[in-house]
């Protein structure tokens, strides 16, 4: 069986943001444990680690992978170093991303393994992204428990920050495939963990769901400054995202923050009026950026609709036509090879402006968790084959 497996392809992964810059910013003697489910079988691993965000070096003292006896819990028996050109540690320059060495790991579809990672010295938690769903939970702990099978529960917690590591790699079959599902805030949410359960509830285990999406960023701007949370890179700093073992189709669903954000300076220094788009603006950033990156790395580009934003604290009804006019772009065009209608999906029928009722997480922008259930039935089962 070892003999077929001769593809690399991504089955786990996320982007690398700004993170939330709080008084603390520094970690020491910090162990990091992140649960990752394997959709396929394979013979090797390999992890890929960023500081893209970082201004600092960032040094992993050491870092195992382990098969999961549950979501926290490792069977030490099966730990395996991380090693960096045969080095168990390594340096990240700051704005730079690395790949492990190869290891033999065999692993079975459907398990779960855990990557953990110990930080000795001061270490710049600037590289990192906040994702929510139940699949992504990680856990930290104050001390060395890379190797241990449980991590002291005196000492540790869970926690949805994801620093440093952002996608791994199974060598499999070639039938094997992954799917990126790109974003902002509501893609750095539930709705890509539920389409991940329901692929393989339905029966679809030769696909992975990558999600590459980061909290506040838009298409055509930028936030530098500590204000937001998360407000990370614009569209096109953003697409060495879309290099993703295996993948063959980037789902993006984008653009919200480019339209809500926008207040005038007189309100907020660093959100003119200067940065508001018109909605082809909007579209032409999609195929400029978006459309013409994903097609240079042999991507297939499906696109998928924004959601209501009625309600929301800065809504205004010219925020709607300009929301509404870039949905009409993206169900029309023919330059994707398919829409994924969110939009539809979510809002209510008798009045499309706001979301159906108990879907609507309450602030107005955000879908509840039945929402991003709906979000991920609205996949097409054509993009899961």
């Amino acid at each position: 069986m070892s003999d077929s497996f001769n593809k690399w392809v991504a089955c786990w992964g996320n982007a690398t943001s700004i993170s939330d810059r709080r008084v603390a910013t520094y970690s020491k003697d910090i162990t990091l444990r992140y649960p990752i489910k394997i959709v396929f079988s394979g013979s090797k691993l390999r992890f890929h680690f960023s500081n893209l965000t970082g201004t600092e070096p960032v040094t992993i003292t050491k870092a195992y992978v382990a098969k999961a006896v549950n979501s926290c819990e490792i069977d030490e028996s099966t730990n395996a170093k991380i090693t960096f050109n045969g080095n168990v540690s390594v340096t990240i320059e700051p704005g730079t991303e690395i790949l492990s060495d190869e290891i033999t790991f065999s692993v079975t579809a459907g398990e779960s393994v855990c990557v953990s990672m110990y930080f000795a010295d001061f270490t710049q938690m600037n590289a990192g992204v906040r994702i929510t769903g139940p699949l992504s939970k990680g856990y930290y702990a104050y001390g060395d428990f890379a190797e241990a099978g449980e991590m002291n529960p005196d000492l540790s917690r869970s926690f949805q920050w994801f620093y440093f590591l952002n996608t791994v790699d199974v060598l499999t079959e070639e039938k094997n495939h992954a799917l990126i599902c790109y974003g902002d805030s509501i893609t750095a949410q539930c709705w890509p963990d539920y389409l991940a359960q329901r692929a393989w509830d339905e029966g679809y285990h030769d696909i992975a769901i990558v999600r590459r999406a980061a909290s506040g960023t838009r298409i055509l701007r930028e936030y530098d400054c500590i204000t937001y949370v998360s407000y990370g890179m614009k569209g096109e700093k953003r697409m060495h995202e879309l290099d993703v073992a295996g993948a063959d189709t980037v789902l993006i669903q984008h653009g919200i923050n480019d339209i809500i954000h926008p207040v005038g300076e007189d309100v907020n220094r660093w959100r003119p009026w200067s940065d508001l788009p018109t909605a082809e603006d909007m579209a032409n950033g999609f195929e400029n950026i978006y459309i013409k990156s994903a097609k240079e790395k042999g991507l297939k580009v499906w696109g998928g609709t924004l959601l209501p934003i009625y309600g929301w604290r800065t809504y205004a009804p010219f925020r709607d036509e300009i929301r509404n006019g870039y949905n009409d772009w993206i169900r029309s065009t023919e330059l994707l090879d398919g829409v994924v209608d969110f939009d539809r999906a979510v809002r209510d029928e008798k009045n499309p402006l706001v979301f159906a009722q108990g879907f609507d997480s309450g602030d107005h922008l955000h879908p509840s968790d039945r929402a991003y259930k709906a979000m991920a039935q609205a996949v097409p089962t054509e993009l899961l084959k």
